[in-house]
């Protein structure tokens, strides 16, 4: 399996399938060895939390559930528009750049 990921931790990301399809969120966190990312505000998942302490009583949470990297695209925080991240070199260092033509902003 690859363990590359092409968004990082920051990115803003679209979601290409899923029951989530459409909506944007931060990456908040990202797993290269499973190839997965949890998104802000994507993918809720209900979670059952036991009590910690004498006398609390346990509750439900929802959190943020791990999806596939797959499934995301990055926005580019030019244009706005979710893009394949291209890779280009500015003042000898190697950035991702944009792919569309009218933008090709380095990020």
């Amino acid at each position: 399996m690859n363990k590359k990921v092409h968004v990082k931790t920051g990115d803003t990301v679209v979601v290409l399938s899923g029951k989530d399809r459409g909506k944007k969120g931060k990456v908040l966190a990202v797993s290269p060895k499973e190839g997965k990312v949890i998104v802000e505000g994507v993918n809720i998942a209900t979670k059952h939390v036991k009590p910690t302490q004498m006398g609390q009583s346990g509750s439900v949470v929802k959190v943020e559930a791990a999806l596939y990297a797959c499934k995301v695209m990055a926005v580019c925080p030019h244009c706005g528009k979710p893009t394949r991240l291209a890779h280009g070199f500015v003042d000898g260092k190697k950035v991702r750049v944009c792919n569309h033509k009218d933008c090709a902003k380095a990020y």
